[in-house]
Formats: C-alpha cells, sequence, structure tokens
C-alpha cells in the first residue's frame, strides 16, 4: 500500500533542505481506512515482538497523529499522546496532548524517519515531561540521510526500529509500475 499510494518519483524539496528522488508521503497511507487498520496492527505486532512494555504511544504531530490512534484503537489497551512542535501560547501552554502520567512508559512513533529530528523532538520532549521511553520506531527510515544514528542517540538505551526501508517501498513501487 505504501509502494502505490504514498511513493513518488520526480524531484522534490525535504524538510531537512535536502533534495531527493523520489517522496514518500505516508499520511496517504495512514490516513487511509485499511492503511490505518495495517498500520496499527504491524505496530502492534512489533511493539509486541520488541517486548516494550509501554503504557501508551505518541510522537510529533503532524506525521506521527494516524499512527498514535490506530495503534491505540487496535491494541484496545495503549494511550495515545501528541507532541506539539512548541508549547501553545494559550489555553494550558501543553507541548504533550492526550494521555499525560508522568513516569509512564512510552514507545514514540514517526511516519518518515529522515535526519530523525521529528522523532528526536518528540523523544526530547516526552523524557522532559516525565515519561520513560521504552523505544522508538517509524514506518519508513529513510537511509539516504543517515538519520538512524541520530535518532538512536537521543532513543538510547531504547532502541529505535523501522518498520520499512525506503528502498524496500522503492523496490516494491518500481515492481508494481511494471
Amino acid at each position: 500500500m505504501l509502494a502505490h499510494k504514498s511513493f513518488r518519483l520526480g524531484e522534490f524539496q525535504l524538510s531537512s533542505g535536502g533534495t531527493s528522488d523520489y517522496y514518500i508521503d505516508c499520511r496517504i497511507t495512514t490516513l487511509d481506512a485499511r492503511g490505518a487498520q495495517l498500520v496499527g496492527e504491524v505496530f502492534l505486532d512489533e511493539i509486541r515482538e520488541q517486548g516494550w512494555e509501554a503504557d501508551a504511544i505518541g510522537g510529533l504531530t503532524m506525521g506521527a497523529d494516524p499512527i498514535v490512534v490506530a495503534v491505540a484503537v487496535t491494541s484496545g489497551t495503549l494511550n495515545g499522546f501528541l507532541v506539539r512542535k512548541a508549547e501553545k501560547q494559550h489555553g494550558t501552554g501543553q507541548r504533550i496532548e492526550g494521555f499525560r502520567e508522568k513516569g509512564s512508559r512510552v514507545v514514540i512513533v514517526d511516519d518518515v524517519c529522515t535526519t530523525g529530528s521529528s522523532t528526536v523532538q518528540a523523544i526530547e520532549a516526552a523524557r522532559e515531561f516525565g515519561f520513560e521511553v521504552v523505544g522508538a520506531m517509524c514506518l519508513v527510515e529513510r537511509q539516504d540521510a543517515h538519520g538512524r544514528p541520530t535518532v538512536e542517540k537521543a532513543a538510547a538505551p531504547a532502541n529505535f526500529i523501522s518498520i520499512f526501508t525506503a528502498t524496500e517501498v522503492r523496490k516494491e513501487h518500481l515492481a508494481l509500475s511494471t
């Protein structure tokens, strides 16, 4: 589904400032009814396989939003939270929205990991709030931007994993195009 719906070849400007001959918009898949079901299942299965005993799942808005909801609904037990890029300037001024029990064990998620900065921001905000980060994961990792070492360092001692790599998605996209 990612290869069919979310992957595009062309010339693209990335949020990191670089350029790429492909673009992956995971939200097209994660916001699809069947895609959301599959994402919820695969993330939950991976959390269980890793042995991450978590109370909640969350990540930086907006890429993480549909993943958080899909996993929370699929699990029936994991709560969800979202991390704002900055604290609100009105209302309660919170950066963490949703589940907010300090000391809870959480998994940080993201849709695409390029430089890892979104995932790192979410990890740092979760820890600053008082969560214990037990794992971090993304749906698709772009290996060409070397995001893994940055995220792995920020997530430590927790592990960082990706469900798919951009190379795998590209290969499937090209196979579907022939």
